[in-house]
């Protein structure tokens, strides 16, 4: 179990943190930044890590409740009803709950949203392929194959959406073909965003669909890590043309495959944006204010529509990762090299 950054709580504001795993650098990020902000603003946190383990997060959760705490953020590790009898018990305490980065789903406990627009990043990712592959001067049917995200994250599945809205009227005209006929997002999901489990699957797809030197022009990867383990089964296997493969995140090794063209591209999500955002709110919230959101329609947990505050991404590749990445002071220059 990840070990826990805390504060008591006692009669002064107090804010509850519960995020998935510090084996992603993008939580730990996240975490200190909310807890920064808030620690700025004279509020109590506390900080906890999962190590993704529901039952882990469910237990640091009831603690937080347990503890006093008047605001919680939660990024849950699935996003299903299994956070239902803790959530219940905030709600009865009165405690404000703000699902962060991915949406708590089946719950009307929950009382606000931020993210990224995941939508608008998967037709981010489609039309950068697109625009990578020049596809109306093609001169022949161009190839790629797809790699939606976790099962269990419900913006998973926005991703893929607004990935598959912009490929799919040039699959149905046939200026794309899918040769392994996998479009859809059960077909294409990746388990846990785990690499090796989108290594195997491309090496799969290599010796079933492009052994007989096939052209492959373009994986969408939905995730960072699907396109790792992409990457990696290519330079084990495969002999064509690289293709253009697409990422999320901006996770250092992947910024490192595209200055080293193993990756044409990821979607940064700026920690510092979607964090403030997240801490801002609870800070609004704690001072009687109505909280900031953008978006207070298109966000349906299947309980209730959840006011939502959504960060735009931006897309970072090689000609403009310096601008994006190390002027902003988010990696250093040798931290890529």
């Amino acid at each position: 179990m990840d070990k826990a950054i805390s504060s008591d709580f006692g009669s002064v504001d107090s804010v509850g943190i519960s995020l998935p795993t510090k084996s992603l650098s993008r939580w730990l990020q996240d975490g200190d930044r909310m807890q920064t902000q808030l620690l700025k603003a004279g509020i109590k946190v506390d900080l906890q890590y999962a190590d993704n383990d529901v039952s882990t997060q469910i237990e640091q959760i009831w603690n937080m409740i347990r503890s006093g705490c008047d605001v919680l953020i939660i990024a849950p590790i699935s996003s299903d009803f299994s956070l239902d009898n803790v959530l219940n018990e905030a709600k009865k305490k009165n405690i404000t709950i703000i699902a962060y980065d991915r949406l708590i789903m089946d719950s009307d406990a929950v009382d606000y949203f931020v993210t990224y627009d995941f939508y608008q990043a998967g037709q981010m990712q489609a039309e950068h392929i697109l625009e990578e592959l020049d596809i109306n001067h093609a001169g022949r049917p161009l190839n790629i194959e797809i790699f939606a995200g976790d099962p269990s994250d419900n913006n998973a599945e926005k991703v893929f959406k607004g990935a598959m809205d912009v490929l799919n009227p040039y699959i149905e005209d046939g200026k794309i073909t899918v040769p392994s006929g996998q479009t859809t997002f059960d077909q294409t999901a990746i388990e846990a965003y785990k690499p090796e489990n989108a290594q195997v699957r491309m090496e799969n797809l290599i010796h079933s669909f492009y052994k007989d030197g096939t052209p492959l022009d373009a994986v969408l990867c939905t995730h960072d890590t699907s396109a790792l383990g992409v990457a990696d089964a290519l330079s084990l296997i495969f002999k064509g043309g690289y293709p253009v493969i697409t990422g999320l995140d901006c996770d250092i090794i992947n910024v490192q495959n595209i200055l080293a063209g193993k990756q044409s591209m990821s979607l940064f999500f700026d920690t510092i944006i979607s964090s403030d955002a997240a801490a801002n709110m609870a800070v609004e919230i704690l001072s009687g204010k109505e909280p900031t959101t953008n978006d207070d329609v298109g966000y349906n947990n299947g309980k209730k529509i959840v006011g939502t505050y959504l960060c735009k991404p931006v897309k970072v590749d090689i000609s403009n990762y310096k601008e994006i990445l190390i002027d902003s002071g988010y990696y250093t220059e040798d931290a890529l090299s």
